[in-house]
């Protein structure tokens, strides 16, 4: 490709709009247009980039044995009520009415399409396993897009669904997606982590999450310093650091706290160890009673675990502080697990703590010197926290760190929560029919380039992976068009470059060399050699990678040699 008859359109100055990295250099670099809130068109170098995502996508799905269809954008209200997810799915779903006023949506997902593909298709468990997938359009009419294809309304995503006799065989296909997905991301020459992940509205009860890491990342991940474990921080089991309680002998005392309602203001008053300040939280029951979660003060609760506790609403609802008022006679702040006389659930780490501070159910005051056993009861100490650095990993190896990532791939076993609801049966060899047992694997392909970004980007704008490079290579001869001897020469390498099948770039625009250099840096093209009448004249040509510190003058003889070095996928058609 000639950049001059190339669609390269960059900007110098970053877009008010913007918020995160990938969105900035997206826009500079010419990959997106915004056309309305969470929508853009893809422009010629931005798709170039996504297309090489969807061809590594589709050649390791293909591999898999997953056979390609293509399913509708638009879906008939039907089969989601069938589902029961006309109603559940809220607001994101984006309904419309036809011509004929029936009930129709944009399809944000298509298990119940693929489900009533199956139903009218496949009868016999002769015709299992099977697994289909498509590359398709979606939408969510999200609330508050933002971060430009990072949490867009319009999105392209690769989504399969398996249908298996039994959970066996779902579970031998379930292992296959993870290796698959193992090697597109590490086709795609990206840094990434999968970990054990919630499976959120989808359902079912096993999934994995795949994170590019990334500090910009929105979900944090632990993982162990010694072993291959590695959660989602909402799913990652938290054990307490302390292995017992130390025993102590102090008497516990009434004290004054007055406008003291936060830990921190109690902290910083009482300038004592935040470790040992309890806080308790007040969440509503099944019942429309009370429930009290207690915490120490430097750790976060966990929503997904706290729901799950008997007696717990689900899901998880703080009270009101008028209710707690009205139940306990007394304000959030001042609260504490000593006679509190309501279920009551402490974190294990907070069941080690002694001589702790916490409310004391009375306004304006907070018990020191507490403890377990002796001034309340003994807890019931369950994991209700979201994990912090240093914990031990629950696979009993090493100790947990956290990192950011962005969830760019998710791998769910969906169970018969939709081939039961939408009769997604087949024949079993006794001749009886039996409900089919489904998983669901996706990628959100537009979300990988602006993932890849974040992970790979310095001031001068981007550095893609070789596999995700718009272009492999940039040629950029000085003075092209005013030089015959360097026009000459890389319209020579140009052509050897396009018989090898490198993915090269000449930028033959009229430019100066330092607005060429910056374009090219900007876009992230992973080589880059200089043609220049000097460098001719001494039989030079100039080398940059665009993460090199600096560039180096080579010898032109050597230069089919040296191509031969970068690609060596193309070394038996370089000359």
């Amino acid at each position: 490709m000639k950049a001059s008859r190339f669609h390269l359109i960059t900007l110098k100055e970053t877009p008010v709009d913007a918020e995160i990295v990938s969105h900035q250099l997206m826009l500079r670099a010419g990959l997106i247009r915004r056309l309305s809130s969470g929508i853009y068109s893809w422009m010629p170098l931005g798709l170039r980039i996504l297309r090489k995502v969807e061809t590594i996508v589709r050649e390791e799905m293909n591999r898999s044995g997953a056979m390609e269809l293509l399913m509708p954008s638009v879906q008939p209200a039907e089969l989601w009520q069938e589902s029961g997810r006309w109603d559940q799915f809220g607001p994101e779903l984006l309904r419309f009415h036809d011509r004929h006023q029936r009930d129709c949506c944009l399809g944000p997902t298509h298990e119940e399409v693929i489900a009533d593909i199956f139903r009218r298709d496949i009868k016999s468990y002769k015709q299992l396993p099977v697994n289909f997938y498509q590359i398709q359009t979606k939408f969510r009419d999200e609330i508050r897009p933002r971060f430009g294809v990072m949490r867009s309304r319009e999105f392209i995503m690769k989504d399969a669904y398996s249908f298996h006799v039994d959970q066996q065989s779902l579970q031998q296909t379930y292992e296959l997606m993870y290796q698959t997905y193992s090697n597109i991301f590490d086709r795609f020459g990206l840094a990434y982590r999968s970990v054990n992940a919630d499976s959120g509205s989808i359902g079912g009860n096993t999934s994995h999450e795949f994170h590019v890491l990334a500090d910009s990342g929105e979900d944090a991940i632990a993982f162990s310093d010694q072993s291959d474990y590695a959660a989602n921080v909402e799913m990652a089991s938290a054990t307490p650091q302390e292995t017992r309680r130390e025993e102590s002998l102090a008497i516990m005392e009434t004290i004054d706290t007055p406008n003291l309602r936060t830990i921190h203001e109690l902290v910083g008053t009482l300038d004592t160890d935040i470790r040992k300040c309890l806080k308790t939280l007040i969440v509503e029951s099944e019942e429309d009673g009370l429930v009290a979660l207690v915490l120490r003060g430097d750790h976060e609760l966990n929503p997904l675990k706290a729901e799950k506790l008997a007696g717990v609403s689900c899901p998880l609802r703080f009270a009101d502080k008028d209710k707690i008022k009205l139940q306990l006679d007394s304000d959030i702040g001042s609260l504490g697990p000593v006679n509190i006389g309501i279920p009551t659930y402490v974190d294990s780490s907070a069941a080690k703590v002694s001589d702790f501070i916490c409310g004391a159910n009375t306004n304006d005051k907070h018990l020191i010197n507490v403890n377990w056993g002796r001034d309340c009861d003994e807890p019931v100490a369950v994991d209700i926290r979201n994990v912090v650095n240093g914990d031990p990993s629950p696979d009993g190896n090493g100790k947990l760190k956290i990192l950011r990532g962005i969830e760019v791939g998710h791998i769910f076993q969906l169970g018969q929560r939709y081939s039961e609801a939408m009769q997604a049966t087949v024949l079993d060899e006794n001749g009886k029919s039996v409900v089919t047992t489904m998983g669901c694997y996706g990628i959100g392909v537009t979300r990988v380039v602006a993932a890849a970004i974040e992970q790979n980007n310095d001031d001068s704008g981007i550095y893609w992976p070789t596999a995700l490079a718009p272009f492999q290579l940039v040629i950029c001869p000085l003075n092209y068009n005013k030089s015959p001897q360097v026009k000459e020469k890389a319209d020579q390498l140009y052509n050897q470059c396009l018989q090898a099948s490198i993915d090269v770039l000449l930028d033959d625009r009229p430019l100066r060399p330092g607005v060429m250099f910056s374009d090219m840096e900007l876009i992230g093209v992973p080589h880059r050699i200089v043609l220049s009448e000097r460098g001719l004249k001494a039989e030079q040509f100039e080398y940059k990678g665009r993460r090199d510190e600096t560039s180096q003058d080579l010898a032109l003889q050597d230069l089919s040699e040296f191509l031969k070095k970068l690609f060596p996928e193309a070394c038996e058609t370089i000359a």
